[in-house]
């Protein structure tokens, strides 16, 4: 599966590199040095240490279980509305989440800018891609 380096760990976790080098020096996430001496962190380490992660964001989501396995923590960034429809940026971690919904849904989830919110996704047909 190969190793990633902190930044790049990083970036896949939604943290800063400071974050996962804290994890790194407090044994929460192992890592070892490469030849150049840079830490790296095992590509099944990290994608079992993001799996724990999105486990203990969903222990902290929102009471009302769903079937919906997708939920992307984030902070809402703009909200465009009229008279019927809203549209609701979120950015979760890198990820830039858009919402359309009703207006009325809007004024009901009481959402403004800055507010914490969660982006659920639920599809039948998701496309994964990879880097080139």
């Amino acid at each position: 599966m190969g190793t990633y380096r902190i930044g790049d760990a990083a970036d896949l976790l939604g943290v800063s590199a400071d974050t996962v080098r804290r994890w790194v020096d407090g044994g929460r996430l192992a890592a070892e040095r490469d030849a150049h001496g840079h830490r790296v962190v095992d590509g099944a380490d990290l994608a079992a240490f993001a799996r724990t992660l999105a486990e203990s964001d969903r222990a902290e989501a929102p009471a009302g279980w769903s079937s919906a396995r997708n939920r992307l923590r984030g902070i809402v960034t703009a909200i465009t509305k009229d008279t019927v429809m809203a549209q609701v940026d979120l950015q979760a971690g890198p990820l830039r989440v858009v919402s359309l919904m009703s207006r009325e849904a809007l004024d009901e989830l009481g959402l403004e800018v800055g507010s914490v919110a969660y982006a659920v996704v639920k599809s039948t047909n998701v496309v994964v891609e990879i880097p080139r």
